[in-house]
């Protein structure tokens, strides 16, 4: 097989009609951004100076910790390893709190909690009703990471910036809207919090091109219907293949472009590498906290990607 196929990416297989012209940059930078705020502020029903934007899921991860400069922090696990990383270098007391395990431990009063939803790497979507108002409770300031929720029919946790001032929202066009290396983020909250956040931000950190890209992405009224369409149908064949094979012990069902594995006897690496040979790559998430080396995922592809991986599946060695 001479086309290699990355499995690992959770770049959206379908993309947006996009009319990309390099002569509209000079007008976008005599807006200072201006219209994109407006842009994106239209596209959540929100108001834009409820939103600030970054040129990276990661910066904003980054910059929100180190705005909020609090003590103590829940991370609930597995979660993008950027936000340990963020906790970590800013000096946070980090306790993990195991999504599969003991998602209701409870949490210490005025601590900061983070929750992805749909969570990451396993795609699952949470009505987190009950666990808000158990956070708001203990008046915590809460991050929650809806990076994926594009790939759903799901509620977003935007009306509760209504009703709760301490709450954030991280959101990327990267995964849903984007194409490789372009990874343009959002926080959301309420004005007042966004505008202490904005002091200490840089004004010039986005590129034009990224701009442009998004912009018209969002113009494209039928992709946001078809691509979840498209993603749903394959995410149901990648899962059915999948539960075929004799690798795994268990497949977690998700909502999103990702499916988490866990393997019956094979360490993750094992298979990452018969994969290698193949030229398919997977991601080994044996590094996650709450998760051990017998775990890997793999990003939905297109139909075709998904029958050449049926067919390396069958190939393989039986163990």
């Amino acid at each position: 097989m001479d086309k290699t196929i990355d499995f690992s990416k959770t770049i959206h297989f379908v993309k947006p009609n996009v009319d990309f012209d390099l002569n509209d940059f000079e007008l976008l930078n005599s807006l200072k951004y201006d219209f994109f705020y407006e842009t994106i502020a239209k596209f959540y029903s929100i108001k834009k100076n409820e939103i600030e934007l970054f040129n990276s899921q990661s910066s904003a991860i980054f910059s929100l910790l180190r705005y909020l400069h609090l003590e103590k922090c829940y991370l609930y696990s597995p979660i993008y390893q950027e936000y340990k990383r963020a906790a970590i270098a800013f000096g946070y007391d980090i306790t993990f709190i195991n999504r599969f395990e003991n998602i209701e431990e409870e949490i210490q009063k005025d601590s900061l909690v983070i929750f992805a939803n749909p969570s990451y790497p396993d795609g699952k979507y949470y009505d987190i009703a009950n666990y808000f108002a158990k956070w708001t409770k203990a008046n915590a300031t809460i991050i929650i990471d809806e990076s994926f929720l594009d790939f759903t029919n799901e509620k977003s946790a935007i009306d509760y910036l209504k009703c709760y001032p301490k709450l954030y929202i991280i959101k990327s066009f990267a995964h849903f809207y984007g194409i490789s290396h372009l990874k343009i983020s959002a926080i959301l909250s309420n004005k007042v919090s966004v505008q202490k956040l904005k002091q200490k931000e840089p004004l010039d950190k986005i590129s034009l091109v990224d701009i442009h890209y998004i912009c018209e992405a969002l113009k494209d009224k039928n992709f946001k219907k078809i691509g979840k369409a498209l993603a749903s149908k394959n995410n149901i064949l990648l899962e059915q293949l999948l539960q075929k094979s004799n690798f795994f012990e268990k497949i977690y069902p998700s909502s999103t472009n990702l499916i988490l594995a866990k393997l019956s006897k094979l360490k993750a690496i094992q298979l990452q590498e018969l994969f290698i040979k193949h030229k398919i790559f997977i991601q080994n998430y044996a590094h996650f906290d709450s998760l051990d080396e017998s775990y890997l995922g793999f990003c939905v592809q297109n139909t075709k990607d998904l029958e050449l991986l049926e067919k390396i599946l069958k190939e393989l060695p039986k163990y």
